[in-house]
């Protein structure tokens, strides 16, 4: 009950009062009208940014289907076609299932927070009241159309490699790659010269700033084997939309380059390469050994959540499972650049495997998850977090085109498993791949998992297992938290800890590895680099 009522002593403000409750009352209604006005137009957007590349995927189609037309008869592309549908309709329907969950969440939430507002306007008492609920939602969604947009937008400068800014030197060059040295952020470390060389290899997929995730903040995953005196070099590839030879790249070209710089480091550091690969890096990696193209030059491997043998990630073949046979074809995902050469398109393949995880990758869920993001730290910091800023500029801006042949060395690897006897569905320079190759050359080798990695499945990482002995470390969290949760220094599963033992998920794993205690990355390469400790190096065995 109003105070006006319980003091009849102040019934004679009562004009005044309802006077004040009804302007408040009118403000609200007027605040809660344009933030709802706004958040529909944040909620189109998060749409829009789903949308866009569902029309460069039937532009595609098309495309592709009128080249194949006339090799189906009639019926069995009406029987394709509905197929298809029906596949497109269950995955619509995750999505729909998942976003009406979230909207369930969120708006039950907000219709209590408004009862509770609107009595507490009535009984004029301290707690928030309407007006106050209605702007702190006006100023919510302010900060999710503009100031968080702003903020993904002003993290660039702090986010991912800037190789003109000092912080790294140009080594070499192929016509498809770059090599820089990654210095160290702490001034006080002094790099050892004479130290194991590393070649960090990242994904085309993610892009390699993911690798210098906030480098000012201490999470970067190759600063932080640079921090530690390790003479650490990343590979980048050029601009694929103004380099032909990128387009027009094989396996082969990528091996080739990779010796090139090894051989370089080698004849510099007087010492053999570590290739370090993170999730398609690795994958490039491991087969770049396999095929012997990097022997006397490289005699370690770091894999971080690297997809071995693809055909062996659930969620995603199972994906492919339900696509019609005409379907499972990369031709869908190419486009044709002006100078003729065709590429696939990373617009396309980020919206393919946000649509195998629809559940989880759903334009609506997205909305509704950033939404209580804000909503659930207002009024506990005045800034974005700079993680979540940097991590929405990656999934935002570091989208870009492949080269079709590297694709398709993927794309068989995850359509084909790996053999019995443990031979790879992919082949260089002719020659057949098997990991056997990695014991008979004594290779030593980490492999780096996440526990909730929704990308590379576990069974995917770990199929070397099956045929080679190596070092296990297990990491909490997902498929890029190895590069940015754990490259921070002071983080309970740090990339830098002596032992993973300390980490909750790795004290659980001694997968058929000589040491009890797996190693942390930078841990391994150090060890690997210190010559008394050569009784303690893992050695690769049959």
């Amino acid at each position: 009950m109003p105070e006006f009522y319980r003091k009849p002593a102040d019934r004679g403000n009562l004009p005044q009062n309802i006077s004040k409750l009804n302007s408040r009352m009118l403000q609200a209604s007027l605040n809660i009208a344009q933030s709802k006005f706004s958040f529909w137009m944040a909620l189109m957007r998060y749409a829009s940014t789903f949308i866009t590349p569902y029309w460069s995927a039937l532009s595609h189609f098309g495309e592709t289907e009128m080249n194949k037309s006339g090799r189906a008869s009639p019926f069995e592309t009406a029987r394709d076609l509905i197929d298809l549908l029906l596949f497109e309709m269950q995955i619509a329907a995750k999505g729909t299932m998942a976003s009406i969950s979230a909207l369930n969440e969120y708006h039950t939430r907000e219709l209590r927070e408004v009862l509770a507002a609107l009595g507490n306007s009535l009984l004029d008492n301290n707690s928030e009241d309407l007006l106050r609920y209605s702007e702190r939602q006006l100023m919510i969604m302010d900060t999710l159309n503009n100031a968080y947009p702003k903020a993904i937008t002003e993290i660039e400068p702090e986010y991912g490699f800037h190789f003109d800014n000092g912080g790294y030197a140009r080594v070499a060059e192929t016509e498809r790659f770059e090599l820089y040295r990654v210095l160290p952020t702490d001034r006080e470390v002094k790099v050892r010269e004479n130290g194991k060389p590393m070649i960090v290899l990242p994904p085309y997929v993610l892009g390699a700033n993911i690798l210098a995730f906030l480098p000012g903040e201490n999470r970067s995953y190759v600063h932080a084997f640079a921090n530690q005196g390790i003479p650490t070099y990343i590979r980048v590839v050029k601009n694929i939309a103004t380099h032909p030879a990128v387009q027009l790249m094989t396996g082969e070209d990528d091996a080739l380059d990779l010796r090139y710089f090894s051989e370089i480091l080698v004849a510099k550091h007087g010492r053999k390469v570590t290739l370090n690969g993170y999730c398609q890096g690795g994958f490039t990696a491991v087969i770049g050994v396999l095929s012997g193209i990097l022997d006397n030059f490289v005699d370690a491997l770091i894999t971080c959540v690297a997809p071995l043998d693809g055909s062996r990630s659930k969620s995603l073949v199972e994906y492919i499972d339900h696509l019609p046979l005409r379907f499972r074809d990369l031709g869908y995902a190419l486009k044709r650049l002006p100078n003729g050469n065709r590429v696939v398109d990373g617009k396309i393949m980020s919206w393919v495997f946000k649509l195998k995880s629809i559940e989880n990758e759903a334009p609506f869920l997205n909305f509704y998850r950033d939404l209580m993001m804000l909503d659930k730290s207002w009024g506990q910091t005045a800034k974005i977090n700079k993680v979540a800023a940097a991590i929405s500029h990656w999934l935002t801006h570091d989208i870009t085109d492949l080269p079709f042949e590297i694709t398709r060395l993927s794309f068989d690897s995850y359509t084909k498993p790996v053999s019995l006897d443990g031979t790879l569905p992919v082949r260089l320079f002719g020659r057949p791949l098997n990991f056997r190759r990695i014991a008979e050359k004594k290779i030593n080798w980490l492999i780096c998992i996440a526990e909730k990695d929704d990308l590379v499945d576990r069974e995917a990482a770990l199929v070397p297992l099956d045929f080679v002995k190596a070092e296990v470390a297990v990491f909490p969290k997902g498929h890029a938290s190895i590069a940015t949760s754990w490259s921070l220094p002071a983080s309970e599963c740090s990339i830098e800890k002596r032992s993973m033992m300390g980490c909750p998920v790795s004290s659980k794993f001694a997968l058929n590895s000589d040491l009890a205690k797996p190693r942390s990355p930078v841990r391994f390469h150090l060890d690997l680099d210190d010559e008394p400790a050569k009784e303690r190096r893992l050695l690769i065995e049959a």
